[in-house]
C-alpha cells in the first residue's frame, strides 16, 4: 500500500512540474489570440486608441512594448498578412516593419481608390478607402501571394507590386502619387 502512495505522489509531482514548466514557457513565448481579436487590437493601436504603449507588427507577430519596456508578443493569423501602406506626394520615410504607434504618413484622412489584384488576375479589392490619422491604410490579405496595387487620388496614381510571404515588409512607404498622363 505504501508503494502505491509513493508512486502516486511521484506521478503528481512529475505532472505538476510539467505543468509549471509549460506555463512558464508559454509566458515567454507568443500569445495566441483569435484572429478577430488580434485584428481589433492591431486596429486599436493603429488608430491611437491605446496609450502608453508602443506597437509594431512583423509578418508573423504583433509586438507591444509597455512604458517599463516589458514586451507582449501576439501571433498573427496563419492565413492572413497585415500590411500598412502610406501613399504620398511629397514626403515619405523608409520603413519595413510597421510601427502602429510611430509611423506617420503624409496624406492624413484622404480618400483613395484602391485596386488590388493577385498575379493570376483575380481582383482582391476594388473600393474607396480613407487613410487614417497616421496617413496609412491598413490591409489584411491572404498570405503567400504576390499582388499588384494601384492607388488613385485627385487625378494622381501610383502602382506597385508587393507580396505577403513570411518576412515580407509590413510597411510600404514607396508609393508616390503622380499625375496621370493621358494617351
Amino acid at each position: 500500500m505504501n508503494r502505491k502512495i509513493i508512486v502516486t505522489i511521484g506521478i503528481v509531482v512529475v505532472l505538476l512540474g510539467a505543468y509549471l514548466f509549460t506555463v512558464n514557457v508559454e509566458k515567454d513565448g507568443p500569445t495566441t489570440v483569435d484572429s478577430r481579436n488580434i485584428k481589433q487590437l492591431v486596429s486599436d493601436y493603429s488608430l491611437g486608441s491605446i496609450e502608453n504603449q508602443s506597437a509594431s507588427i512583423t509578418s508573423q507577430e504583433l509586438i507591444v512594448t509597455d512604458t517599463d519596456d516589458s514586451e507582449s508578443i501576439y501571433d498573427l493569423p496563419e492565413d492572413e498578412f497585415f500590411v500598412s501602406i502610406a501613399p504620398y506626394v511629397d514626403k515619405t520615410h523608409p520603413c519595413a516593419t510597421h510601427s502602429l504607434t510611430g509611423c506617420q504618413g503624409e496624406m492624413i484622412d484622404k480618400e483613395f481608390s484602391v485596386y488590388i489584384e493577385d498575379m493570376e488576375g483575380n481582383v482582391v479589392l476594388d473600393q474607396t478607402m480613407k487613410s487614417q490619422s497616421n496617413g496609412f491604410i491598413d490591409l489584411w490579405l491572404p498570405r503567400d501571394k504576390e499582388y499588384q496595387i494601384t492607388f488613385a487620388h485627385e487625378g494622381k496614381t501610383s502602382k506597385s507590386d508587393f507580396s505577403t510571404f513570411e518576412n515580407d515588409n509590413t510597411c510600404i512607404t514607396t508609393m508616390q502619387l503622380t499625375e496621370n498622363k493621358s494617351a
